[in-house]
């Protein structure tokens, strides 16, 4: 059977990030790619510069139009802007009891907000307790848990335990937007503690970073990976994707990861 995996997210007219980004990244891991697109951005590697909201209806018809057709391995959710949008996906992941990968986009890579202030409650209260996993960098992982920004990783399990209260079967809180030489992620699923450090790659191209990241756990998962095994392997998926990013000249700001590292010469 192919492995089919779905991204509900916004679309990156710059191609770096969201709809873009996870279909680029299910393709580079065989997986078939399917998409609710919930949003449309006028961005670059710049910064976003409009959205616009797709309806609710048009949301809930293209999740049931996938899955009355598709068997569907994984899902991954990205940016859901506003309310009305939230509570569109929460219903339909309900009526087909689908337990996704979510990736709390709130701010994009260029520090444009992309999740309504008033939509975090509705985040926090309608979509996390349906996860499998969340993936939160820092600044999301403290706007979500209430917290300050983590300083360093008493503080980061602190907040992932708090997500895990949510209901949410995993957190793994990001540490690339720390300090140091490695940069140092944690898994925490209530039972386990995992710890997950590579050195840290000094490049400019990290736009579309958490897409990538959270569609490589989906696309694991969509090939029968148990989670832990699916994390492991997406973490050294965007290692070397960031490695490989300075072969790209894309943009006069903050660069796309390199999608296809192992395919392009």
């Amino acid at each position: 059977m192919t492995a089919i995996a779905l991204t509900i997210a916004g679309s990156d007219s710059g191609g770096g990030a969201g709809i873009q980004a996870d279909l680029k990244t299910f393709s580079a891991l065989g997986v078939f790619g399917t998409s609710v697109i919930t949003a449309i951005t006028a961005q670059n590697t710049q910064g976003v510069r409009g959205v616009e909201d797709i309806s609710p209806g048009m949301i809930a018809a293209q999740i049931d139009a996938l899955y009355d057709d598709m068997e569907i391995g994984a899902a991954k959710i990205g940016m859901v802007s506003r309310i009305d949008t939230i509570t569109a996906i929460a219903d339909g992941l309900r009526r087909y009891h689908v337990r996704p990968v979510i990736d709390p986009v709130m701010i994009a890579t260029s520090g444009d907000r992309l999740l309504q202030p008033d939509a975090i409650d509705a985040l926090r209260t309608k979509l996390l307790p349906q996860a499998v996993i969340i993936t939160p960098n820092l600044p999301e992982a403290a706007l979500l848990s209430g917290m300050p920004l983590a300083e360093d990783e008493t503080q980061m399990i602190a907040q992932a335990e708090i997500l895990l209260r949510t209901g949410t079967d995993a957190v793994l809180i990001k540490g690339g937007h720390g300090t140091g030489p490695e940069s140092t992620d944690l898994l925490l699923d209530g039972n386990s503690l995992v710890r997950l450090s590579r050195p840290r790659i000094d490049t400019p191209n990290t736009h579309g970073t958490g897409c990538t990241l959270s569609a490589a756990i989906t696309a694991g998962l969509a090939r029968g990976l148990p989670l832990a095994e699916a994390v492991a392997q997406a973490r050294e998926y965007l290692h070397r994707a960031l490695q490989a990013a300075a072969a790209l000249a894309i943009g006069k700001g903050s660069g796309p990861v390199h999608h296809f590292h192992g395919w392009w010469r």
